[in-house]
């Protein structure tokens, strides 16, 4: 379910050429990796900003402490570093052919299936556009091991092998074509591979658990499988010359972004949800208002729900407000997609609202004529420079 460019379910992506092998085994060497660490919610002390905060909002995830974003942040740098100096003989070598389609196929996945986040991709660098694309491609790739038209055959070894070729990517020995395009990208920018372990490791969650006892648990959930999309795409679109805010800044309001939109999708998708027996709603945030699983397989929209359904909007908004303070930080060219992507899904939100919070026999949605509305408004938040500073 990883939302950060909104991924349903669909076809699987299949390589049918007879002359790919040839070019998917470069000389063997290796990246250094970080095993997986465990993320958090914000600190007590965020600036709750444009929204009330309540009680919930104020939930600590997990302790502050355990944060361990700028440990990525620092891999990073380092590795954006490194990567000036890196030895060429060590970079994987694909003939241009190949990876010109590896990366086209990239590219049609993307338009098919994100085509208001692809739209914003081209005002991009053309070597943004492709990394941005072969992430998008992994992602969904990722995403459909769970929830797409095979996963009925999923399993724990699948989940175990899909990771040991991740690793492959890695180092340098992709499978595949799309997975040659990941490879080529991971040599190009500082890519650490813990957010993309991670990311597995929600699909591990989703396999196992379809119950959530507090927001502690539903964060780390949203967390493996939005948040970590934030902190791989940071490297590919830059920050902005002219930003003078930490990194880690910048890094956590990507994360927020994801976490907030994993917040939407669940919201959206409730109703569709709990027919499939997966209820990702905290479960003592529902007693708190008398609610309880039952209460959302029959679908019955009380005021009960509706005063629920307010608290956990203003949740979402809370974590679009955090990931709006540091999107215009972002290089200039590669702003467009992360504002249409905020401001679409905080549409969602309203239409949830405009639903009279009927999101159990409703899907909320964003219709074409809004969408178009929007970019406009977004391109130009894109266009102001960083001028405040992140709380």
């Amino acid at each position: 379910m990883c939302s950060m460019f909104s991924l349903p379910a669909a076809k699987p992506c299949c390589i049918k050429s007879n002359n790919v092998s040839k070019f998917l085994h470069p000389p063997r060497f290796i990246v250094t990796r970080a095993r997986a660490q465990v993320i958090t919610a914000p600190n007590k002390s965020a600036t709750i900003t444009s929204t009330t905060a309540s009680p919930h909002l104020l939930k600590q995830a997990i302790p502050h402490s355990d944060l361990h974003i700028l440990d990525i942040v620092e891999r990073q740098s380092q590795a954006s570093t490194s990567l000036a100096h890196q030895d060429a003989c060590r970079k994987p070598e694909f003939h241009p052919l190949f990876l010109e389609e590896a990366f086209e196929r990239c590219r049609n996945i993307c338009a098919e299936y994100a085509k208001t986040f692809y739209l914003g991709t081209l005002l991009m660098t053309e070597e943004r556009q492709k990394a941005i694309w072969a992430i998008y491609v992994w992602c969904r790739r990722t995403d459909e091991l769970v929830d797409g038209p095979n996963a009925v055959h999923m399993s724990s070894a699948v989940l175990d092998r899909w990771e040991e070729r991740l690793e492959d990517i890695f180092d340098g020995r992709p499978y595949d074509m799309l997975d040659a395009a990941l490879t080529d990208t991971v040599f190009k920018f500082p890519l650490d591979i813990k957010p993309f372990r991670d990311m597995i490791e929600g699909m591990r969650m989703d396999t196992r658990k379809c119950r959530y006892e507090n927001f502690q648990q539903l964060y780390l959930y949203c967390y493996y499988v939005a948040g970590t999309v934030g902190l791989m795409t940071v490297p590919v679109m830059g920050i902005a010359p002219e930003s003078c805010v930490p990194a880690q800044n910048i890094y956590n309001s990507a994360l927020y972004l994801g976490i907030g939109n994993q917040l939407t999708n669940i919201l959206r998708d409730v109703g569709e949800d709990a027919l499939r027996g997966r209820i990702y709603l905290p479960q003592d945030e529902l007693a708190e208002f008398g609610l309880c699983d039952k209460d959302v397989i029959a679908r019955k929209v009380s005021d009960r729900w509706r005063e629920f359904m307010k608290e956990q909007i203003t949740r979402a908004r809370y974590y679009f407000n955090l990931a709006e303070e540091g999107a215009s930080h972002l290089d200039k060219d590669s702003r467009w997609p992360v504002w249409s992507c905020l401001m679409l899904y905080r549409k969602i939100l309203d239409a949830i609202e405009e639903n009279d919070y009927d999101n159990l026999t409703k899907r909320a949605y964003v219709g074409r004529t809004k969408k178009l509305l929007t970019l406009p408004i977004a391109y130009t938040k894109a266009q102001a420079p960083p001028s405040f500073i992140l709380q």
